[in-house]
């Protein structure tokens, strides 16, 4: 039979993602959103796809929503990749991202215990629970010590997956996924600022680029191979948490430096600092360790941070 999954935020990059590589295994794809009738999806329609999933409305804060939601698409996975996203805005709306993330995930576990036919739990996990580890790759068995908001909420949300497979025997996991981008990306996050922004001056606009901190280092990925890793976390005979990296880490300035590269201009002709683009906190050096990955899911990233600015400068949304 067909198996059925359902993806809360489906909305987003890592959503709509994962919704064209399920569709391609031959799934019956649902998405949730906030108002699944009002929503635009703009994602799923740049892949081609949105006509292809079936949304059901669910607000993950609220308990009775997400019941209903997984009574009405009864899926055999689940995979939440809900809530606030941005670690910047989170220092803004602090309450608002622990409330989407943390009382999200725990309503959906919740559920999911309630049903006759428990589905398979994924947890977007992220990297930034680590903060910063002094340049050390972070694996599995590395200690949080988390440094934002966001951060606090994805690492409570960790431990209420770990203690709901303890106590429930769910079939639930998380993937510490460190950064991956994508033409899908909006453009309040930082790559793809930098990238919208080297195109517009290669296309003649005497704007400049600003940035907070250049010196900050980042472990970035391709999105549309990330998403392959939490499928394949579903499939396994034991539910694990897994991180999910490249295993190298860049500067922000060497990523500009490569975006503009590759449209003939030189960035230090462009690039202006702004102290209102600083965080409170922000980790010096972002850098994780895949091995468990690559030995038990049989996954390696096989795109890098050059290779990823290329194809957001290059490609489609594909």
């Amino acid at each position: 039979m067909k198996k059925i999954a359902l993806i809360c935020g489906v909305s987003g990059q890592d959503g709509a993602y994962l919704a064209k590589l399920l569709l391609s295994k031959g799934y019956e794809v649902w998405g949730s959103s906030r108002d699944a009738q009002g929503g635009s999806f703009s994602n799923l329609t740049a892949l081609g796809i949105k006509d292809k999933v079936r949304f059901v409305s669910m607000v993950p804060e609220d308990f009775r929503s997400v019941l209903v939601a997984l009574r009405k698409s009864s899926p055999d996975e689940v995979y939440y990749l809900a809530g606030q996203s941005s670690v910047g805005l989170s220092f803004d709306q602090p309450a608002e991202t622990i409330q989407s993330i943390a009382f999200g995930i725990l309503n959906v576990l919740e559920a999911c215990r309630m049903l006759d036919k428990s589905p398979r739990v994924y947890h977007a996990g992220s990297s930034e629970c680590f903060g910063d580890t002094g340049g050390v790759a972070a694996h599995e068995n590395t200690p949080f010590h988390p440094q934002s908001p966001y951060a606090v909420a994805k690492a409570s949300a960790f431990w209420l997956v770990d203690n709901y497979r303890e106590a429930y025997g769910l079939f639930a996991c998380t993937g510490i996924l460190f950064n991956h981008e994508s033409l899908l990306r909006p453009t309040r996050f930082v790559t793809q600022k930098i990238i919208s922004t080297a195109k517009r001056i290669y296309a003649g606009s005497n704007e400049s680029l600003e940035l907070g901190r250049l010196d900050i280092s980042r472990d970035w990925g391709w999105a549309p191979e990330y998403v392959n890793a939490m499928w394949l976390m579903l499939q396994q005979d034991k539910a694990e948490d897994f991180v999910i990296a490249t295993g190298q880490t860049n500067t922000l300035e060497k990523f500009v430096e490569v975006a503009f590269s590759e449209l003939g201009l030189d960035y230090k002709q462009y690039i202006k600092q702004n102290v209102d683009f600083m965080r409170p906190t922000d980790l010096n050096v972002s850098l994780g360790d895949a091995t468990k990955a690559k030995n038990l899911l049989g996954w390696e990233a096989k795109y890098k941070m050059d290779d990823v600015v290329r194809m957001m400068i290059d490609r489609e949304a594909d």
